[in-house]
């Protein structure tokens, strides 16, 4: 039984569903959302593209999410906002509430440039809660000279719930480069939360490179305030590039609860998560922390490019998550920049969206994580729309009638039987974007295509097709999920 929730699609005439060779049972419901906007005075016909479900502020452009935390029952957001257009530039830290992670309220911008050490821009970084309950910020700040370098801000006022003021430490910088530590001042971007160890001594790192080398920089520090960067990195990988917007947590062995970034021991794992500047693409290893040597050592087999383990193999960059201590669970957050033209994002008056929210926990096997759009979301379903089960031969399509909303979540359910058609997974078929891409929806194998036709114009002339297909491996039935866009409008 494979099955396919959530999948979010936009502007579709008709659905269909696609099928390739073997004869499959299938299951699907449908759930039809109208006028969910964030902004809602922004939903009219004159901004088409403009998403239900996903976080965005009302115009302009957004990149990477920084610092979410939970603060006196309220989720807060901040994130790289433009109040100036909709191409990057002039970034602040835009920041909204909210008190179920759907229904967001905006503030005034948390940090923006103020002090010689941010002037040219404040980039992203991470939120600490510290052990008094006391939310803390550090960002990246461009200073005169262009050099990045990391800044601490706490709040101004510790009862506001909302916590609309901030205030900059006058320390600032409180990292920098310099000729001493040999870090290159163009990359050395984006602080994680900051983790305790056993000695008392905050840590953290921030992304860098040496020539292709990316690397994860060790900081420490007893008071928050002053930092001490350590001998060796945290990590390092060969020929990676710039690590951007690096993420560095526990996860449980045990169940899909969460765990404070401060957690270790024989009960958890550890994540490394980095954004690739080269590519534009991130991936991330398990594997276990040192706590007494300062050192992450993937698991044996991981594969450190971006050809390792991903969150997402669509568009998504700069993901960070946080431990909800409210719900004890584990939350990622992510970019999404459309494939848009400059010229359109200009036009459309904004550029940006924030990924749905997804919980993220161990897999059974520990091999890998596994994730899934928050509960919260389907507070959002309505208008139900329920097709039954039907049997179909390959080559059939079937429209899913009733559907007419601009976006739609799908709920979806596929049974196969016809397992002994199933291709034999070649060994060097270990990318699976570059297989999806050579094997495309119009190509027939033994158990697949098969999936939906999205975004479909009647006759089917224009669709995007999301399917499946179903490969032989050494001990088990490998399922792979991809997109063909080749009949999509730009």
């Amino acid at each position: 039984m494979l099955n396919m929730a959530h999948s979010f699609v936009g502007f579709c005439l008709f659905f269909a569903l696609l099928f390739g060779h073997g004869v499959v049972e299938l299951e699907a419901s449908h759930h039809v959302y109208k006028n969910l906007q964030t902004d809602q005075s922004t939903a009219s016909a004159n901004q088409p593209y403009r998403t239900g479900y996903h976080f965005q502020p009302p115009k302009n452009w957004i990149n990477d999410p920084n610092g979410p935390m939970v603060y006196k029952g309220l989720y807060h957001l901040f994130y790289q906002y433009n109040p100036k257009g909709a191409v990057w530039g002039n970034i602040v830290w835009a920041h909204s509430t909210s008190k179920d992670l759907v229904n967001w309220t905006p503030h005034d911008p948390a940090i923006y440039p103020s002090q010689p050490s941010d002037i040219n821009g404040c980039w992203s970084g991470s939120a600490t809660i510290l052990p008094d309950g006391k939310p803390a910020i550090l960002y990246t700040g461009i200073d005169p000279q262009d050099k990045q370098v990391q800044n601490l801000a706490m709040p101004k006022n510790l009862s506001d719930p909302y916590l609309r003021e901030w205030i900059k430490s006058s320390k600032n910088p409180l990292m920098q480069p310099t000729a001493q530590n040999q870090i290159n001042a163009s990359s050395f971007r984006d602080p994680t939360t900051a983790w305790l160890g056993p000695d008392k001594k905050w840590r953290l790192i921030i992304g860098s490179k040496i020539h292709r080398q990316g690397l994860a920089i060790l900081y420490k520090s007893e008071d928050f305030v002053h930092w001490i960067q350590a001998q060796s990195p945290l990590h390092s990988a060969k020929d990676t590039g710039m690590w951007e917007c690096p993420d560095f947590f526990p996860v449980s062995v045990r169940g899909q609860n969460g765990v404070d970034i401060s957690v270790n021991g024989p009960f958890v794992k550890h994540v490394l998560k980095v954004s690739l500047d080269d590519t534009k693409h991130e991936y991330y290893t398990l594997g276990s922390y040192d706590i007494v040597k300062d050192i992450y050592t993937p698991d044996k087999g991981s594969v450190e490019s971006d050809s390792g383990l991903r969150y997402d193999y669509g568009k998504f960059y700069a993901s960070k998550t946080f431990f909800d201590t409210a719900k004890h669970r584990r939350i990622l957050w992510g970019w999404i920049n459309e494939s848009s033209s400059v010229h359109d994002d200009v036009k459309k008056g904004w550029a940006g969206v924030q990924a749905i929210p997804r919980k993220l926990w161990l897999s059974k096997s520990g091999k890998q994580l596994v994730q899934w759009p928050i509960v919260e979301i389907q507070k959002l379903r309505s208008n139900h729309l329920r097709l039954p089960s039907k049997l179909l031969k390959g080559g059939s399509e079937i429209e899913v009638s009733g559907v007419t909303a601009a976006q739609a979540d799908v709920d979806i359910s596929f049974k196969v039987t016809d397992f002994e058609k199933a291709e034999v997974l070649k060994p060097s078929w270990t990318n699976p974007q570059l297989l999806c891409s050579q094997q495309g929806a119009s190509v027939k194998g033994g158990l697949g295509p098969f999936g939906l036709l999205v975004l479909a114009s009647e006759g089917l002339k224009e669709n995007t097709a999301v399917f499946f297909r179903i490969f032989k491996g050494q001990n088990k039935y490998v399922v792979l999920m991809c997109s063909d866009q080749s009949r999509s409008s730009p």
